[in-house]
C-alpha cells in the first residue's frame, strides 16, 4: 500500500468533503448540479421516487438525486488502453488464471441496465453497462465452498471488498462500455467493476484483479471511515 500513503491527506480531506455534502443532504438542502436544479426524494423532473425495484426497495435509494449522467469521481487512473490490460484472478479458487481483454472479451459479454448510486448523493437509473458477468468468471474459476468475499483490486493498490452474494449477482459486471460505447478513462477504462447493490465505491475503476477470499479484508475507503458494506437503501455510508 505505499504507492496510496502520499495521498493521504487527500484522503482524508475527500473523505470530510463527502461528509459535509451527506450532513447538508440531510438537511434538505436543494443543489445545482449539472446546469439543473434537484431535489432529494425527486428525480430530475421534480417527481417523488416511488417507482420500486422488484424486491420492493425504491428505485431510489434515501438521500440521493437522479442525475441523467455518471459522473467521474476522481481516483488515481491506470492505463486506459486495452492491450495494457491483464486481470489476475486468485485466491480460493481451482484454476487461477490472468486474462488480458481479448481474453476476458471473449467470456461472453452481455449488456445489463442497471441503476448505480454514489455515496456522494447521486444516483443514475438504467445506465447500460456492457461486459462480462461475474458469474461466469466464477463459473471459470471455480470458487471454493468456504468463499465469503470477493476482493476487487485496481490501480495504485486500491482495492475495494465485497460479500460474495453482491459480487455475483447477476447484475454485477466487469463492464467496459457504457451506453453502447467504450469506458471513458475517468470511468475507468478499459475495465471496471460494477457492483450496482452496493455504492458506487464497490465498483473499482482500473481494475487489475479480483481475488477470492474467506475472511474480509476492509479496502481503501473502508479503512478511512467508509461503511465495511455500502448499501444505499440502508444509507450504509460511514463506519
Amino acid at each position: 500500500m505505499k504507492a496510496l500513503e502520499p495521498e493521504f491527506d487527500d484522503a482524508v480531506a475527500e473523505l470530510r468533503s463527502r461528509r459535509q455534502f451527506i450532513r447538508r443532504a440531510a438537511a434538505g438542502t436543494t443543489l445545482a448540479v449539472l446546469g439543473g436544479l434537484y431535489y432529494f426524494g425527486e428525480d430530475a423532473f421534480g417527481q417523488p421516487n416511488t417507482e420500486r425495484r422488484p424486491d420492493g426497495r425504491l428505485r431510489v435509494p434515501p438521500g440521493q438525486r437522479v442525475l441523467q449522467a455518471l459522473r467521474p469521481m476522481g481516483g488515481q487512473p491506470g492505463s486506459p488502453l486495452r492491450k495494457d490490460f491483464r486481470l489476475r484472478v486468485s485466491g480460493e479458487v481451482e484454476q487461477p488464471v490472468e486474462l488480458d481483454f481479448d481474453a476476458l472479451s471473449k467470456l461472453g459479454p452481455s449488456e445489463a441496465a442497471v441503476d448505480v448510486h454514489c455515496v456522494t448523493g447521486w444516483s443514475v437509473l438504467g445506465a447500460r453497462f456492457s461486459g462480462v458477468p461475474m458469474q461466469v468468471l466464477a463459473s471459470l474459476v471455480k470458487p471454493r465452498a468456504a468463499v465469503r468475499y470477493v476482493i476487487f483490486e485496481a490501480a495504485h493498490g486500491y482495492t475495494a471488498n465485497v460479500p460474495l452474494r453482491e459480487a455475483l449477482a447477476p447484475s454485477s459486471r466487469l463492464a467496459f462500455a457504457l451506453d453502447g460505447a467504450p469506458l471513458a478513462q475517468p470511468h475507468g477504462s478499459p475495465v471496471r467493476a460494477v457492483v450496482p447493490d452496493l455504492y458506487f465505491w464497490k465498483s473499482p475503476k482500473w481494475l487489475t484483479g479480483i481475488k477470492f477470499v474467506n475472511l474480509d479484508q476492509p479496502g481503501y475507503w473502508e479503512r478511512r471511515g467508509y461503511n465495511n458494506h455500502g448499501d444505499p437503501w440502508r444509507e450504509e455510508r460511514y463506519a
